[in-house]
C-alpha cells in the first residue's frame, strides 16, 4: 500500500549522526535504497553537516539528483554555500543557541541568510530562556512569506534534554498558536514513549507526538496534549492516528532518524505501514 497521508514525508534520514554515525558515502549508499523502496513516500532528504557538504559530489552517478537538508556545524552561513552538482539543498537547520543563552540576535542573522538564499530554513530553539519571543520572531518572519519554521530537541546526552510532556505540549500549542511549524530531533527512537533500560532516560516517542500535534491543531487543551504525550498505550495512539491517516500531518514537519529501519519497523509492528503494493 502507499504511505498515508499523515506519515508522508514524516522521516528525514539522519544517518551520519549520532548514534547511528554512518560514513557518508554509506550513507548516501542506503539513502538511495530508501528512496527506491516501497516505503521511499515516508523518507525525507538526507542530512549532511555543512562541513561535508562538498564531499558529496565524488559519491553521486552521474547524471543523479540528490536532495540534502544542511545541518549547521560550524557557523550558520556555511549551510548556505554552493552544493556540488547534483546536489540540491531543501532545507537547512542551525541551533539559534545554547540553553540559557538568548536565541534572538543569531536568529536575526539566520533569517537574512534565508531572505537572502531562498532556501527553507529551521531554527532550532532551545527549550528554555527566550523561546516564545524567538517563537513570535519566527511567526512574524512567516508571515511575510519567509520560508522559516521553528526546531526542538527532545533528548540528548543528559536528562534534562528530554522535555517533560507538559513542556513539549505547551511548545506545540504555542506553534499552534502561531500557525508555526516545527521539526523535532533527538530521543524518537521509538513510536511509543519508553524508557531505555541502559541510560535510564524516558523517550517521547514520535506516534505520541503525531497524536499530540494532530490534536492541538483541533485546538485540543494543553492538558490533553500532554496526555498524549505520555501515554504508553499502543491502541490510543494507533486509533488517534489511524483515524486520520488521509489527512495532511498538521504543525510537525517530522524528525531526523538516523535508523530509518527502527521507526519503519514500528510503524509496521502497530499496523500503520504493511509494505504491500
Amino acid at each position: 500500500m502507499s504511505t498515508p497521508l499523515l506519515l508522508a514525508q514524516l522521516l528525514d534520514d539522519a544517518a551520519v549522526f549520532p548514534p547511528g554515525s554512518a560514513t557518508l558515502s554509506d550513507a548516501v549508499a542506503a539513502h538511495r535504497e530508501h528512496r527506491r523502496a516501497w516505503y521511499a513516500q515516508l523518507v525525507g532528504p538526507l542530512l549532511v553537516p555543512a562541513s561535508q557538504l562538498p564531499e558529496l559530489g565524488p559519491l553521486l552517478a552521474e547524471g543523479e539528483e540528490l536532495a540534502v537538508g544542511v545541518i549547521a556545524d560550524g557557523p550558520a552561513a556555511d549551510c548556505f554555500a554552493t552544493p556540488p552538482a547534483g546536489v540540491r539543498t531543501v532545507q537547512v537547520e542551525a541551533a539559534m543557541a545554547r540553553r540559557g543563552e538568548d536565541p534572538s540576535p543569531p536568529l536575526r542573522d539566520f533569517l537574512q541568510l534565508v531572505r537572502d538564499s531562498g532556501v527553507r530554513g529551521y531554527a532550532e530553539i532551545p527549550l528554555a530562556w527566550g523561546l516564545l519571543a524567538a517563537l513570535d520572531v519566527l511567526a512574524q518572519a512567516r508571515a511575510t512569506g519567509l520560508p522559516v519554521s521553528a526546531k526542538f530537541r527532545t533528548g540528548g546526552l543528559a536528562a534534562e534534554l528530554f522535555p517533560t510532556p507538559m513542556e513539549l505540549a505547551a511548545v506545540i500549542i504555542a506553534c499552534h498558536e502561531r500557525e508555526l511549524p516545527f521539526k523535532l530531533t533527538a530521543g524518537l527512537h521509538h513510536a511509543i514513549r519508553h524508557t531505555d533500560p541502559e541510560t535510564g532516560f524516558t523517550h517521547h516517542g514520535f506516534l505520541n507526538v503525531l497524536a499530540a500535534a494532530c490534536a492541538a491543531a483541533e485546538g485540543v487543551e494543553v492538558t490533553e496534549v500532554a496526555g498524549l504525550l505520555a501515554t504508553t498505550q499502543p491502541l490510543t495512539l494507533i486509533e488517534a492516528v489511524r483515524s486520520r491517516r488521509t489527512n495532511q500531518r498538521p504543525l510537525w514537519v517530522g524528525f531526523g532518524t538516523c535508523s530509518i529501519p527502527e521507526p519503519l519497523a514500528d510503524l509496521q509492528k502497530l499496523g500503520l505501514l504493511d509494505g504491500r503494493a
